[in-house]
């Protein structure tokens, strides 16, 4: 398998970005790191980065996630909400768990709201155990194949039939 090959292919598989709690809030729009390759002081966001980065990209596909190397001094996080104000933390000397317990408290969601968010039923989907059965409950919607039959040229049946064949 391909995909197992490379450092850590643990972060690849779907069961491991799908574990953890790094889902930001609604009005965070850019969340940014700042970090360099080498010095002590950064490793923690290094590790970060390794570990959690894949978790909150995927966690997270309409925010957009940059990663800054070798720019600064000093590693940190800078996050841009929707009104234009910032949220900046100083990850420095701090280990990538510390980091991730920061995120969690200062810009994610917590866990009641998440909760309370997979309890909300999408009007779009039906089912069996879905508020509609059928697609035709819907107003608006063609009315069930079962109850009416639909017109011949919208069948395959008659639709691909050669003539000498009817």
């Amino acid at each position: 398998m391909p995909f197992m090959k490379g450092p850590a292919p643990i972060r690849r598989t779907l069961e491991y970005l799908d574990r953890n709690k790094l889902v930001l809030k609604d009005r965070v729009k850019i969340f940014s790191i700042n970090y360099n390759t080498k010095g002590e002081n950064h490793e923690g966001a290094r590790q970060f980065v390794f570990w959690h980065l894949p978790q909150l990209q995927y966690k997270n596909p309409n925010i957009q996630i940059a990663t800054f190397k070798n720019l600064t001094p000093s590693p940190f996080i800078r996050c841009y909400l929707e009104n234009g104000e910032e949220v900046l933390m100083d990850v420095d000397f701090k280990s990538k768990d510390e980091i991730y317990e920061r995120v969690c408290r200062i810009i994610c969601k917590s866990e009641e709201t998440l909760k309370a968010e997979d309890k909300i039923e999408n009007p779009a989907n039906f089912g069996a155990k879905c508020s509609r059965h059928c697609i035709c409950e819907v107003p608006g919607q063609l009315p069930c194949p079962a109850l009416i039959p639909l017109p011949n040229s919208w069948r395959g049946k008659y639709k691909f039939q050669k003539p000498d064949e009817l």
